[in-house]
This record gives structure tokens, sequence and C-alpha cells, in this order.
């Protein structure tokens, strides 16, 4: 399941350059995350940096975009191919 940035955002920044799949970029207001690259950093790292870095827990699982490890890892894959994955 991907993750996304609810409106408790205080666009400080901090979760965009932590996304090891450049998912998070700055919108209009607050910054957001592209659900077909968020991977929960499987694959980069043991837990989501974006939520272990964001001050005020704005960064929260979008039910929406449910998706099993197994199918995480295989997006990580396409993302970083002939990268080992970390995880």
């Amino acid at each position: 399941m991907a993750y996304l940035i609810n409106d408790e955002c205080i666009s400080c920044g901090a979760c965009e350059p932590e996304c090891p799949n450049e998912a998070i970029s700055e919108g209009e207001t607050i910054y957001i995350i592209d659900s077909a690259k968020c991977t929960e950093c499987v694959g980069s790292f043991e837990s989501s940096r974006c939520v272990e870095v964001c001050p005020v827990d704005s960064c929260v699982l979008d039910t929406a975009h449910e998706e099993s490890r197994e199918q995480l890892l295989e997006k990580w894959q396409k993302l970083h191919p002939g990268e080992t994955s970390a995880t």
C-alpha cells in the first residue's frame, strides 16, 4: 500500500530527500506522494522513511492503493533495475 500526505502537512520538505524512489514532490500547498512510485521503502529500508522523518505525522497509508509486500518489491525492482534489494 502506498503512502499519502494528508492535510496536516506543514510543507517542511523533510520527507522529499528521504524517498529512495523520488515519489515525493512539492504540490501546490503540501507535498504529495506518487502512488505509482511509492513502495513503502520496501527494497530500500526496513521502515518507511517519510513516516520516520515527518514532524507532524502527515504521512499515512493510502487505503486506495493496497499492495502486498511482493507487489511493492516488484515495483521497487522496476524502479531500480540492476540493483539488489536491501530488505
